[in-house]
């Protein structure tokens, strides 16, 4: 029975040491400033090793006071089980007055138990400025700007390097000219506009990059066909002159038998407008195979249709 009251006795001691909650202390320092001068807001803790403790967050901009910055926390000492913690942060003001601070409040958690400790004592700044008396002083007008004598070793340097700058770019014009005579070009041919592109690499290069956004395989069929034939009536109009853009699809067709093409790509075409209608219009959903086939028939009417170019040979001396 002894022994039972010893052992409870001292369990009692150890929960009551455990508990005790940790001891709270801040300052100001100094707590006296002048306006826009730094001051240190300080917060030391005294707890147990097990115990959590989370300092405050400041805003940017609280109450007329400005965070400059806030310090890592920092161990002061370790004794046993205790712990001393400090927490610094360096703030600032531009006004004038004097600023309650408040007690300073710490989270506390320790096994079930969430608090809010606080220090014993609220915390004052005072902020001062400069007092001028005005009437003790004298207002003078603003003196003109003194004139100073021109020195020509105060440009020496200056010309010195201009001049070494316009001798380096003479020189890269100069060899970017003779390269160019090189290659029969002059330095005027580098500001011209490159020429346009014949009609059907314009087109090929659209139908390529319509087959890359695989428009039809998304189920997106009306978007595929409208592109598909912007892109050919675009080509029959750079190709031909024939304004395709305003036309029906029976005037393009109508239009397209008066030329010189081959009798597959005419039928080619006409299938391909002729089946647009039908999906644009009609919300029809061709099958995989026909919109492939689509893409290869408005791919091989450009390449059947293009302009031959017209190789010139160079003429030579003595042929």
């Amino acid at each position: 029975m002894r022994k039972l009251f010893i052992t409870l006795f001292f369990a009692t001691i150890i929960f009551a040491v455990g508990a005790q909650t940790p001891n709270i202390d801040a300052r100001i320092s100094p707590d006296s400033i002048m306006i826009g001068d730094l001051f240190e807001y300080i917060i030391d803790v005294e707890k147990d090793l097990v115990q959590v403790v989370e300092f405050p967050i400041f805003e940017q901009t609280e109450g007329g006071l400005e965070l400059v910055s806030s310090e890592p926390i920092d161990t002061l000492e370790r004794d046993g089980r205790k712990l001393k913690l400090r927490k610094r942060y360096v703030m600032t003001t531009f006004d004038e007055g004097k600023y309650s601070m408040g007690v300073a409040k710490v989270l506390y958690a320790d096994k079930n138990i969430i608090d809010t400790l606080s220090s014993r004592d609220s915390l004052f700044l005072h902020v001062t400025t400069f007092q001028i008396d005005s009437t003790s002083q004298s207002i003078f007008d603003i003196k003109d700007q003194m004139g100073m004598p021109f020195k020509f070793v105060e440009m020496k340097g200056y010309l010195m390097w201009g001049v070494v700058a316009i001798l380096i770019l003479l020189l890269i014009l100069y060899v970017v000219k003779r390269i160019l005579n090189h290659y029969g070009k002059n330095i005027s041919d580098l500001f011209k506009p490159a020429p346009p592109q014949p009609p059907h690499l314009v087109a090929i290069k659209a139908l390529e990059s319509l087959h890359n956004q695989k428009l039809w395989q998304n189920s997106k069929y009306k978007q595929y066909y409208s592109e598909l034939t912007d892109i050919l009536r675009v080509y029959i109009f750079d190709r031909y002159g024939i304004g395709a853009m305003e036309m029906t699809t029976d005037e393009i067709i109508e239009a397209m038998r008066g030329l010189e093409i081959p009798q597959k790509s005419l039928m080619d075409l006409t299938s391909i407008i002729q089946d647009s209608d039908l999906v644009k219009f009609a919300k029809a959903e061709p099958s995989a195979e026909q919109n492939e086939s689509y893409y290869l028939k408005a791919y091989y009417f450009v390449e059947e249709t293009k302009e031959v170019e017209k190789e010139i040979a160079a003429e030579e001396d003595g042929v």
